[in-house]
């Protein structure tokens, strides 16, 4: 029913200083596959940690090597971190990235170093990404005192600006910072942490996504949760608005993690309120046209 566009999966779970989850950060093969089939997950996009600032980066081949031994079950992504070849605005990136899709990588992410979201090396990133042909999936987290994450300013100017220069890459927008920008903010420190309080007006995800065509969403992790659910009848006019490019994810973090996104759309569907075309288009359809599966 349901293809996770946001999946971690680490062969060896290392521990990390948390309140949450049970010590260790991400599942491994086993404990993933468990909570998949328990929530009606049937498959997904592994992301590939490659940036240091907060989480041990983890190898595109491992990844691949998960994937490929999946039966079609788990579907590789890759990652680079903008640094790589060089620590400069030039670097040959593409060389990397054009390997990776050939060995079947259909998506770069979850790219979260903690850079301007413009930065010059990340603005070669998406160059090199969308010369290759690769969807590219970020983490925004505009609090100053971030560990990882891009920055952007309030109103997503960066962003905004990003768009424009790479028409032809597709972003997949993912991240407390760029989720806080799902309605209007009352002050921009808002951006901060997750925002709770009712929806006063249309945000600038929805502007930038009338706008360009190359911005899709991720519904993943508290951040994506937070916001589709602070108004129910907001969100359900997002959905039906933007039906093609929304994609459903968990961003699982923890083995025993339960994400609350399978029961809040199972809730839409079963009542009726998000019809059945629109909720398969977001559940499954979306990320198998977007991957090409």
């Amino acid at each position: 029913m349901y293809f996770d566009i946001h999946a971690h999966l680490y062969q060896y779970p290392y521990p990390y200083p948390s309140t949450m989850g049970n010590g260790y950060l991400f599942p491994n093969e086993e404990q993933l596959i468990t909570l998949h089939d328990a929530l009606g997950i049937d498959r997904a996009a592994l992301m590939v940690l490659a940036n240091a600032e907060e989480y041990v980066p983890q190898s595109v081949g491992e990844i691949m090597d998960i994937a490929l031994k999946s039966n079609g079950r788990f579907v590789p992504f890759c990652n680079v971190d903008p640094r790589l070849m060089g620590n400069h605005d030039h670097s040959p990136l593409d060389m990397l990235l054009d390997h990776f899709k050939n060995l079947g990588c259909k998506g770069v992410g979850e790219v979260l170093p903690r850079m301007e979201f413009d930065d010059p090396k990340m603005r070669n990133l998406y160059r090199c990404t969308q010369k290759v042909g690769l969807p590219l999936l970020f983490d925004m987290n505009s609090n100053p005192n971030r560990a990882y994450g891009l920055y952007d300013d309030p109103g997503l100017v960066k962003l905004h600006r990003c768009l424009d220069e790479f028409p032809d890459l597709i972003f997949i927008g993912h991240g407390p910072g760029f989720w806080a920008e799902f309605g209007t903010l009352r002050k921009p420190e808002d951006r901060f942490s997750y925002i709770t309080y009712p929806i006063d007006g249309e945000g600038e995800i929805c502007k930038l996504m009338r706008i360009y065509p190359n911005l899709w969403v991720d519904l993943s992790a508290g951040s994506g949760y937070t916001a589709i659910s602070r108004d129910v009848e907001y969100t359900l006019a997002f959905f039906r608005e933007f039906s093609d490019r929304i994609l459903f994810g968990t961003d699982i973090c923890f083995s025993d993690q339960i994400p609350p996104q399978v029961a809040f759309l199972n809730d839409l569907r079963e009542k009726q309120n998000l019809d059945e075309t629109t909720f398969k288009k977001i559940a499954f359809r979306n990320a198998e046209r977007l991957l090409g599966l």
